[in-house]
This record gives C-alpha cells, sequence and structure tokens, in this order.
C-alpha cells in the first residue's frame, strides 16, 4: 500500500494561468502525494500556456471551462464522469474583477462591476460544486482560496474584498449542504504572492515589502506554503476540519495592522 496521502485520488484544480499561479503551486503539492490531477482552462487563449505545464504531471487530464457558461460546467462534470467517475477533491482558486474596480474608491464600483466579481470569484464555487458533488460519492474535500480582503477593508481590494467575503459565506453553507455526503469545504486565506492576478492590484510591490516588515514571522508566503496547507486540506489528516478559514499568511491576520 502507498504511503502517500493522496496515492488514487481523483482531485480537479481549476485556475491554473502560469506557473507562478497559486493553483499549480497547490497542484505541485498534491502530484507529490500521489493525486491525479483533472485541470481547466478558460479558454483557447491560454489552453497552450496550461497544457504545457500539465503535461508535466503523469497521467493528468485537461478540460476547458469557462465558469460563467453553465453549459460548460456541465461538459466538465460529463468530461469527469466519463474520463474519471469517481472525484475526491476539488481546488477552486479562481477569481476576477474589472482592473477598474481594483483602483480609487470601492464606492464607485459600477453595478456591471459588482456583479461580475461576484460571479466569477464566488458564485463559481457553488455552481461548480452543485455539477461535482454528486460523483464524489466516496466523499472528499473541496477547497477554495480567499484573502484578507474578505475581512478588513484593504486599500485597492475594493470590490474583489467583498465578493470574497461572499465566497467564505459560500464555504460555511456548502459546508453545512454537503457534510451529510461526507464532503468537507474549507478555505485557505492566502498571504499576497507575486501571481499573474495580483499584479492588477496598484502598488502590490509596496503591500508585499510593508507585509514583511509586520508579521509575526518577518516573511511573506510562496504558492508551495499555500500548496502544502491545500494538500493536508484534501487529505484525511483534515478530516475533522469543514466550513474553515485557514490563514497561510506568515501570521498578518494576528497583527494590529
Amino acid at each position: 500500500m502507498s504511503s502517500m496521502l493522496l496515492h488514487e485520488k481523483n482531485i480537479l484544480i481549476m485556475g491554473v494561468a502560469n506557473n507562478r499561479s497559486i493553483a499549480w503551486g497547490i497542484a505541485q503539492s498534491l502530484a507529490a502525494q500521489g493525486a491525479r490531477l483533472i485541470f481547466t482552462y478558460e479558454n483557447e487563449r491560454v489552453l497552450e500556456r496550461v497544457q504545457k505545464l500539465v503535461n508535466t504531471i503523469p497521467n493528468s487530464l485537461i478540460c476547458p471551462c469557462n465558469v460563467q457558461i453553465d453549459e460548460e460546467i456541465d461538459m466538465l462534470a460529463s468530461f469527469l464522469k466519463e474520463h474519471v467517475g469517481i472525484i475526491h477533491g476539488y481546488v477552486h482558486s479562481i477569481a476576477y474583477a474589472k482592473p477598474e474596480d481594483l483602483d480609487g474608491l470601492f464606492v464607485e464600483t459600477s453595478r456591471n462591476g459588482f456583479t461580475l466579481a461576484h460571479e466569477i470569484s464566488a458564485y463559481s464555487l457553488a455552481a461548480v460544486s452543485q455539477r461535482i458533488y454528486p460523483l464524489m460519492t466516496e466523499g472528499g474535500s473541496i477547497v477554495t482560496m480567499t484573502y484578507i480582503g474578505a475581512e478588513r477593508a484593504i486599500t485597492n481590494y475594493n470590490v474583489m474584498g467583498i465578493a470574497k467575503a461572499s465566497l467564505e459565506a459560500c464555504v460555511r453553507y456548502l459546508a453545512n449542504d454537503l457534510g451529510s455526503y461526507g464532503i468537507r469545504v474549507n478555505a485557505i486565506s492566502a498571504g499576497p504572492i507575486r501571481t499573474l492576478a495580483a499584479y492588477g492590484i496598484k502598488d502590490f510591490n509596496g503591500m508585499l515589502k510593508k507585509i514583511e516588515e509586520i508579521t509575526p514571522l518577518h516573511k511573506t508566503v510562496d504558492t508551495s506554503e499555500v500548496g502544502d496547507t491545500a494538500m493536508f486540506l484534501l487529505s484525511q489528516l483534515s478530516r475533522g476540519i469543514t466550513g474553515e478559514t485557514i490563514h497561510v499568511d506568515a501570521g498578518y491576520h494576528i497583527t494590529g495592522m
């Protein structure tokens, strides 16, 4: 019997954009523990980039899915049922807001911008979970990515903070719904990391420098640290944890600044 924590476990990962993505860091940690991974990509524009990464992990699969289109989520569920069968885990690492809504004042957010941020960043977790929990017949674990901007007003995070607060509420309600099926649902609140998405936040480098100064560990975190926490949450080691938001931020969330 394999000693790897995720041996013969099938795990869906949504949100890999490039090798700096948090989702890619998670994929590395899961693959190291023997998981079979199924990746999605949003559209043809990013397919080649994501496919190159996927090709580095043996036995992994890839399937298109734009979470704004219900039919594509249905097609993903059909793909999983046909090619994989049972799903044991799902990693949701998807978020988006219009760049203009991450700059200036939150009070200026447009109706469309507010709706879009929530649809992609929060509702997508519920929409995908709705289609795949019937495939999680042996129970399992769902993990999503959030940020402290859900709890506190963070300059230049604006509408995304509101969307992440919605996402964290979704985690609690999904955990309550799916617990009877043996499915756990948790969130990781990661510290800021230099990802493609992060560069949409004004003065991101300045934010990192300040955080390094005030965190208890006097550092920021990287994707491998987040990846290992996700691996823990997707394994039986965390079998008693659900509806939780775990901070992987070098302790930033406990500080008074």
